[in-house]
C-alpha cells in the first residue's frame, strides 16, 4: 500500500507496531503496609502471633549447661551431614528459638540468648522470636567468636555437639578463641535433644529405593571405578574415601530416599576403599530392589557391604588403626566427631571429596535429562501465571493458596516427586524478605496493585528445577520498573559472558550486580548456586561465592540477581544455566572458553521492562530467549491442547525490538515536529 505523505507512512508503521507488539496487561495503582514484628522496648513487650515462647526451653537448657559446667552452648542450624535443609528431628535451632530460617547459629549463655543470621532472615527472625532472644545481624564465625569473648568470662567453657560442626567450622572457632583462656568443649550428648526429650520427632522410616536405569547418568559401579581411579591418580595415594554429605552417597549408588524435606536423600555414610565398599545405613529401610542393586557384584570389589548407620564411628576407627592407610575426607562436610576417629598422619584433607567434585559436572545424559525436566517445569509455571492473571482480580488468591496451587500444578507433571524447596510466594512487602515463605498467619491476598514474587521448583526423576519470576498485574511505578529492568540487565549480562575455563564464579558475579550498582542499588544474597539431578536444589560446590569451585563445562548453576525494598516490594529473576563451550572468534591454545546456556524457559514480565534502559544486545538477548521459549514450550502446550496457555505464551514472547522501534519512531516524530516548528520557512 502506498503512502501519500511522510506522516501517513509513519502513522501506518506505528499502527502496525502497536497492534503487533501489544502486551495486554491491565493497569492499577500500588500500595503497601508495615511489618508485624516484635517490639521488646514496650511494657509488656509486643509479640506478633508468629513468635514462639521459649522461656521454659531456655531455662531447661541452662540447667543442663550448669550440669556440664558450661558458660555457653552453640546451636547450629544443621545436622550430622552438614545439610542445608534438614529433617524435623534435626531442627534444634528452630525448636530453641522459634526461628525457622535455613541459616543461623544460636548461642546461649547463662544470662543471654543470641541468634546470628544474615540479611535474608532478619525480618523473619523479628517475626518469629520472642524477647528472650537477641538478634545479631552478623554471620561470620569470627563475629560469633567475638561475641563469645565479650560475654563468656575468663576460664569459661563453650559446649557444642561435635557431630554438628564441620572440621572447617571447628577450626574457625578455635582460631578466634585461641589464647583467650576460654575452651571449646565437644559434648557427645546433644543438650538440646536432652531438653527436647520425648517431644522430639522420630527418625524417618521411609524406604530407600534405586533410581530406574533410564534416570541415571551412569551405573553406580562405573562411578565407583571412576572415584577409585582418582584415588589412584592422587599424588598422596589415599587408600579410602569417607563420604559424609548425603548427596554424595545418594549419587554414588543411584539411590534415593525421603529423609529430608524437598531433597531425595537418606541418612547414610560411605567408606570406599580400593577393594571394599561400606554403606552405613538403616538396613531395614532398603527396598529389595535397592539391596539387589548393591549386591549384584558380590563377591568382589564391586560388592557393597551394609552396616548400621550408628556403626560408622566404630568402623572408621577400626579401619584407621590399620597400617598403611590414608583416608581422604572433605573438610566442609565431615564433622569433628568423625574427624577425631582418624589419626592426623592417616588423613588426607581437602575442601571436598572427589565425589563432590565429580557429581558437580554433569555428563551428556544428565544434561539431556535436566533440559527435559525444565520443559515440563516451564509448562507448570506458565499454567500458574495464566491462572493468576485470571484469579487475582477476584481477590480469591493469597500467598499460601498460590504456593499450594503451583506445587499442585508441578505435581501433575510427568516424573514429578514434589517441590524442590518450600515455595516462596510473596506479595508486596513480604517479597522484600528474600527467603520468605507464606504461612496461615502471614499470608497476604494477592492484588493487582502490588508486586508478586514466586520462587519455586520441582523434584523430577530426571532433574531438579528452580525458577523465580516477579510480576505485576497493575500499573508499576517508574522505580519498580527501573529496579526490575536493572535486575534483568544483570541476569542478561552474566548469561552473555564469555570467560576462560576454570574461572571462579566469584570473579564474574559482579556483572549481575553492575546495573544495580550504577544507581546505588544492590541485593544481599548470593548470585547463584549449583543444582542437582533429582538431588539438592542448592548443590555445592558450584556457584558464585568465594568458596565455590571454578566453573567447568557441564556444571549447572542458577543466575538470580534481585532487589528488595524493605516494607514495600521485592524483585528476583532466576534462571538455571548450563556451562557450555563458547564459540569465539579466535581459538586460543589450551582449554576452550566457556559461556552459559539458559535452561529455564518462562517469559519475563513485559510490563515491568523499561526498554529505554536496555542496550540493543540486551534487547536482542530477550528476543532470542523468548523465541527459544516459543520453539520449545509452544509445541508442548499445543500437544496438550492448552490453548489458553499457548495464546498467553504468544502474547508474552512478542519481540521487545518492536517496543524499541516504536520508541525510536516516536522520538523521530517528536524531533521532526520540533524542527518544523523551529526552522524558518517550514510553517504551514
Amino acid at each position: 500500500m502506498a503512502c501519500s505523505s511522510g506522516f501517513g507512512c509513519l502513522w501506518i508503521f506505528l499502527s502496525f507496531l502497536l497492534t503487533g507488539c501489544t502486551t495486554g496487561y491491565p493497569r492499577q495503582d500500588t500500595s503497601g503496609s508495615s511489618e508485624d514484628v516484635r517490639n521488646c522496648t514496650t511494657v509488656p513487650p509486643y509479640l506478633p502471633p508468629t513468635a514462639v515462647d521459649t522461656s521454659e526451653r531456655l531455662s531447661a537448657l541452662r540447667l543442663r549447661m550448669q550440669s556440664y559446667n558450661l558458660s555457653a552452648y552453640i546451636v547450629p542450624a544443621t545436622d550430622a551431614h552438614m545439610s542445608e535443609y534438614i529433617g524435623e528431628r534435626d531442627k534444634r535451632l528452630a525448636w530453641m528459638t522459634g526461628f525457622t530460617g535455613s541459616s543461623g547459629t544460636g548461642v546461649i549463655t547463662l544470662q543471654k540468648a543470641v541468634l546470628f543470621t544474615d540479611s535474608r532472615y532478619w525480618i523473619q527472625a523479628e517475626r518469629q522470636m520472642d524477647c528472650n532472644w537477641e538478634l545479631q545481624k552478623l554471620v561470620w564465625i569470627s563475629s560469633i567468636g567475638q561475641w563469645i569473648l565479650d560475654e563468656v568470662p575468663f576460664g569459661g567453657s563453650i559446649g557444642l555437639d561435635p557431630f554438628l560442626f564441620s572440621i572447617d567450622d571447628w577450626g574457625s572457632y578455635q582460631q578466634v578463641l585461641v589464647s583467650s583462656n576460654r575452651t571449646l568443649v565437644p559434648i557427645d550428648d546433644n543438650l538440646v535433644d536432652l531438653v527436647w526429650g520425648s517431644q522430639r520427632p522420630l527418625p524417618s522410616t521411609s524406604m530407600i529405593y534405586p533410581l530406574p536405569d533410564n534416570f541415571t547418568g551412569s551405573t553406580w559401579q562405573a562411578k565407583v571405578s571412576q572415584i577409585r581411579t582418582q584415588m589412584e591418580d592422587h599424588t598422596k595415594k589415599p587408600t579410602a574415601v569417607l563420604l559424609s554429605n548425603l548427596e554424595e552417597t545418594a549419587w554414588l549408588f543411584n539411590l534415593r530416599g525421603d529423609d529430608i524435606p524437598y531433597t531425595p536423600v537418606f541418612y547414610a555414610y560411605t567408606l570406599l576403599t580400593k577393594t571394599t565398599i561400606s554403606l552405613f545405613v538403616n538396613q531395614s529401610r532398603l527396598t529389595e530392589a535397592a539391596s539387589r542393586s548393591l549386591t549384584a557384584g558380590c563377591p568382589g570389589q564391586l560388592c557393597v557391604s551394609t552396616e548400621e548407620y550408628e556403626q560408622v564411628s566404630a568402623s572408621l576407627r577400626r579401619y584407621a588403626q590399620q597400617d598403611g592407610v590414608r583416608i581422604w575426607i572433605g573438610t566442609e562436610y565431615t564433622t569433628l566427631g568423625l574427624y577425631k576417629e582418624i589419626p592426623l598422619e592417616k588423613l588426607l584433607t581437602e575442601d571436598y571429596s572427589p565425589v563432590m567434585i565429580t557429581k558437580a559436572v554433569k555428563n551428556l545424559k544428565e544434561q539431556q535429562m535436566m533440559r527435559a525436566a525444565h520443559v515440563r517445569d516451564a509448562v507448570a509455571m506458565i499454567r500458574y501465571l495464566v491462572w493468576l492473571e485470571k484469579e487475582v482480580g477476584n481477590g480469591s488468591v493469597n500467598e499460601l493458596s498460590g504456593a499450594r496451587y503451583v506445587d499442585h500444578l508441578r505435581g501433575e507433571e510427568l516424573y514429578c516427586r514434589g517441590p524442590s524447596f518450600e515455595t516462596i510466594s510473596a506479595s508486596g512487602l513480604n517479597a522484600a524478605l528474600a527467603h520468605y515463605s507464606p504461612s496461615s498467619t502471614t499470608s497476604r491476598t494477592l492484588t493487582a496493585d502490588e508486586m508478586y514474587l514466586v520462587d519455586s521448583g520441582g523434584q523430577y526423576l530426571d532433574g531438579t528445577t528452580d525458577i523465580t519470576r516477579t510480576v505485576h498485574w497493575g500499573e508499576p511505578t517508574d522505580f519498580q520498573k527501573e529496579a526490575y529492568t536493572r535486575v534483568l540487565m544483570g541476569n542478561i549480562d552474566l548469561f552473555r559472558l564469555v570467560f576462560p575455563s576454570r574461572t571462579s564464579g566469584r570473579m564474574v558475579e559482579a556483572l549481575a550486580r553492575r546495573p544495580l550498582w550504577e544507581v546505588g542499588l544492590n541485593y544481599g544474597h548470593g548470585t547463584g548456586h549449583g543444582i542437582g539431578n533429582f538431588l539438592s536444589v542448592h548443590e555445592w560446590p558450584v556457584g558464585f561465592q568465594s568458596n565455590n569451585v571454578p566453573l567447568e563445562k557441564g556444571m549447572f548453576t542458577s543466575i538470580e540477581p534481585g532487589y528488595y525494598k524493605d516494607g514495600e516490594f521485592g524483585i528476583r529473576l532466576e534462571d538455571i544455566a548450563l556451562v557450555v563451550e563458547a564459540q569465539t572468534k579466535y581459538q586460543a591454545a589450551g582449554e576452550p572458553y566457556l559461556t552459559f546456556e539458559v535452561v529455564s524457559l518462562v517469559p519475563y514480565a513485559r510490563n515491568l521492562i523499561n526498554v529505554s534502559l536496555l542496550s540493543q544486545k540486551q534487547i536482542q538477548y530477550i528476543d532470542n530467549y523468548h523465541e527459544l521459549i516459543r520453539q520449545h514450550i509452544g509445541p508442548e502446550l499445543q500437544r496438550r491442547h492448552l490453548q489458553e496457555e499457548y495464546q498467553w505464551l504468544q502474547r508474552n514472547t512478542q519481540p521487545l525490538s518492536c517496543a524499541s522501534l516504536l520508541a525510536a519512531s516516536l522520538s523521530t516524530l517528536a524531533v521532526g515536529t520540533l524542527a518544523s516548528n523551529l526552522l524558518p520557512g517550514t510553517q504551514n
